[in-house]
Order: structure tokens, then sequence, then C-alpha cells
């Protein structure tokens, strides 16, 4: 995991088995830096890490990923847009679904398993 810094939460929604968060992107953020010059584009591992850290955080998984099962880029996401950050949880298979969006808006998307005690996970150094 990168560890990187959380954008700014604008609001925080809890619907069923889901967590929803509207997110603002700043266009100062560190990540866009080099990210490319002509157009700042924000990175797919930042917002696969946002999710990561969110996911387990609000339904309390450490956050060790054992498998990337899916993950889709559709639609590039620029700086100083506001974004809705929908995750899940599909707790028997201990895995977190999702999804990037602004209305019928597609960025990104995926769907991970999380490591539990008796799944061996890879660590680097």
């Amino acid at each position: 995991m990168i560890k990187s810094s959380l954008p700014k939460i604008l609001s925080k929604e809890c619907d069923g088995d889901a967590i929803i968060f509207r997110l603002f992107i700043a266009a100062d953020l560190p990540f866009f830096n080099g990210h490319f010059p002509e157009q700042p584009v924000l990175p797919g591992v930042t917002q696969l890490d946002w999710a990561i850290r969110l996911g387990c955080q609000h339904f309390g998984y450490p956050k060790n990923i054992a498998t990337l099962e899916v993950l889709k880029f559709q639609q590039l996401m620029l700086p100083d847009s506001e974004v809705t950050l929908e995750i899940s949880e599909n707790k028997p298979k201990t895995k977190l679904i999702f999804r990037y969006f602004d209305g019928d808006k597609r960025f990104a998307s995926g769907r991970l398993t999380l490591a539990t005690e008796s799944t061996p996970i890879c660590e680097t150094s």
C-alpha cells in the first residue's frame, strides 16, 4: 500500500452493506505532480489506495490485501473534481467491492479479497 493522504471527504453515508463517500479531488494533491505535465490525472494506484483504506477502516478489516480480482479504469479522474466512492462488503467471502463515479460517469471499479489469518499475503520491503 502506498499510504497516500486521503482527499477531502465532503460527505459520508451508510446504505446497508455499503458506505458512500463524496470526495473532492483538489488540484494541489501531490499525486498530480508529474502525472502528467500536459494534463494532470489522479493515478490509479492512489484511487486503489483510497478505496482500500476507507473500506478497511469502515468495515473493520486490517489493510492486508490477498488478491486484487478485478480492477478497471474507465475514465480519467482530473484535478478539482468531485466524485462518489461507493464501497460494499461481501462479508462471507471477505471481499470489498468499490466504484468511483459521478452520476452516469464511471471512473474506476474493483473487487479485492482481504487477507485473513489463514490467507498468505505477499510482503514487500
